[in-house]
C-alpha cells in the first residue's frame, strides 16, 4: 500500500457512513510531519513557521504549536487567525502590496515583509514605530524549477521581490537602516539541492547586505517531510547561513506541515460511457473541492487504484459540475466501479480546504479529524447558508 495511505487499513468502520464528499485530516500524520520539522529546529536553532496559505485548519494549531515556531500569513485575515489560534507563536506577514487595513494588521503581526522598496517607504516607519521587525523580499533571479512558471517567483517578469538592479537604484541608507531582515521565496515542492543553488545566488547578489541583517527568511516550498527529502543537507545550509552572516534563520513551509495528512472521501454517483471509455461521475469536484488538480495540474493519489493502465478496469473520474474540464484523472482498478462506491483520494489536507469554492452551488465538504486513537470526529459542516451568504445577505 502506498505510504500516503498507510494506516487506512485500520480505518474505523464509521468512515463508511460519512456523508460525502468530506475531508478527513489525519492527526497521526500531522504529528509525524511536525516531529520532523521539530528535529530540524532542534538540530539547527532555526525557526519554522506554518504557511497558512496551504493549511489553515486552525483546530490543529494547538497541536502544531508544540512543535513549530508560529505562522506565516499572506494578509490581514491569515495574520489574525494565526495570532488568535496559535498565540504562543510568532506571526509573520508577507503581502505583494499592503492596503488601508495596514493599521489593523499591526495588531497581529510580529514580522512584516515588504515586496518593494516603495512599500517599505510607504509603511516601514509605521511598522517600526509599532515595534515590528521588518524585512524586504528579494528576487535572486535564480529559477530552479521547470514546467510550472505560474509557481516560479523568479520567472521573467515576476512581480515578487526586489532584484539587485532595482535595489541599487532605489534603496537609500535611511531605508536600509530600517530593515531587520531579508526574505526570499523561490521554491515549490523542491528538495534541498534547489535551496543550495538558490542560496548561492542569494550570496552572490546580496551577500554584502546580509551581514547587516538580524534574520534571513528562506521562505517556503521546501518538501522537508517528503520521504526522499535530504534533511541533512537542509540542516547544513541553515547552519552555513547562520555562521556566515550572523543571522537568525526562518523557514515557512506549508506543504511540509500537512503533506499526506488528509483524505477526500467521495462516492460514485453514476457511470457513463463515451466512445468506449467509461467515466465515473463522483459527488466531489476537481474544480470545487481540489482546485489544484486543475491549476497545477496533477493527478491525485487514489486508494486501491493507479493512474495508468496496469489494472484491469479503467475509468475517467469527473465531478458533477457543468464544467467540461471538471476531470480528476484517469485511473485503473482491480474491480468494476458501481453506484455508491466510496473512493478515497490522498494528500488532501493541503491547498484544498483553503481553496475550495461553491461554483455551481456545489456544497462544501464537511471536515473530520481522524484522531490518533482511531476515532473520527466532526470538526465542522457546511450547508446552503454557507453558499448563500458568500453572495449576499438576507
Amino acid at each position: 500500500m502506498n505510504e500516503i495511505f498507510n494506516g487506512l487499513e485500520s480505518f474505523p468502520e464509521s468512515i463508511k457512513g460519512l456523508k460525502t464528499p468530506c475531508y478527513v485530516i489525519d492527526e497521526k500524520k500531522l504529528i509525524h510531519n511536525a516531529e520532523v520539522l521539530a528535529s530540524v529546529i532542534s538540530h539547527t536553532g532555526c525557526k519554522i513557521l506554518l504557511a497558512q496559505k496551504a493549511f489553515s485548519n486552525y483546530d490543529f494549531y494547538p497541536l502544531l504549536s508544540g512543535y513549530i515556531s508560529g505562522t506565516e500569513a499572506s494578509g490581514l485575515f491569515e495574520a489574525r487567525l494565526g495570532k488568535e489560534e496559535m498565540p504562543s507563536g510568532e506571526v509573520h506577514v508577507f503581502c505583494a502590496a499592503y492596503r488601508d487595513e495596514f493599521d489593523e494588521l499591526l495588531k497581529y503581526a510580529d514580522h512584516i515583509v515588504f515586496n518593494s522598496i516603495n512599500q517599505l517607504k510607504k509603511f516601514g516607519a509605521a511598522a517600526k514605530q509599532n515595534g515590528k521587525s521588518i524585512g524586504i523580499r528579494i528576487n535572486p533571479e535564480c529559477s530552479t524549477q521547470e514546467g510550472h512558471e505560474i509557481y516560479d517567483p523568479c520567472a521573467k517578469g515576476s512581480r515578487l521581490g526586489v532584484t539587485r538592479t532595482v535595489w541599487d537604484r532605489d534603496m537609500t541608507p535611511e531605508l536600509l537602516d530600517m530593515l531587520d531582515g531579508i526574505h526570499f521565496h523561490t521554491l515549490c515542492e523542491q528538495n534541498s539541492d534547489a535551496l543550495e543553488i538558490t542560496l548561492r545566488a542569494v550570496a552572490e547578489k546580496f551577500g554584502d547586505v546580509l551581514p547587516k541583517m538580524k534574520w534571513l527568511n528562506m521562505g517556503g516550498g521546501h518538501h522537508i517531510t517528503k520521504e526522499d527529502y535530504d534533511v541533512a543537507k537542509l540542516e547544513s545550509l541553515i547552519v552555513y547561513a547562520k555562521d556566515k552572516w550572523g543571522v537568525e534563520v526562518y523557514l515557512e513551509p506549508g506543504e511540509a506541515v500537512a503533506i499526506n495528512a488528509g483524505y477526500l472521501m467521495t462516492r460514485v454517483l453514476d457511470i457513463v460511457e463515451n466512445n468506449g471509455e467509461k467515466i465515473a461521475i463522483l459527488d466531489s469536484s476537481a474544480a470545487c473541492h481540489m482546485p489544484d488538480v486543475i491549476e497545477m495540474p496533477y493527478t491525485p493519489p487514489l486508494l486501491d487504484a493507479v493512474s495508468d493502465d496496469t489494472k484491469q478496469y479503467r475509468y475517467r473520474l469527473g465531478g458533477p459540475t457543468c464544467l467540461s474540464g471538471d476531470i480528476i484523472g484517469d485511473y485503473s482498478f482491480d474491480h468494476e466501479l458501481k453506484d455508491g462506491d466510496m473512493l478515497i483520494f490522498g494528500d488532501m489536507a493541503i491547498y484544498t480546504t483553503v481553496k475550495n469554492n461553491t461554483f455551481n452551488g456545489m456544497p462544501l465538504p464537511d471536515i473530520y479529524k481522524l484522531a490518533k486513537d482511531g476515532s473520527v470526529v466532526k470538526i465542522t459542516d457546511f450547508g446552503y447558508s454557507d453558499f448563500k451568504h458568500r453572495l449576499g445577505r438576507d
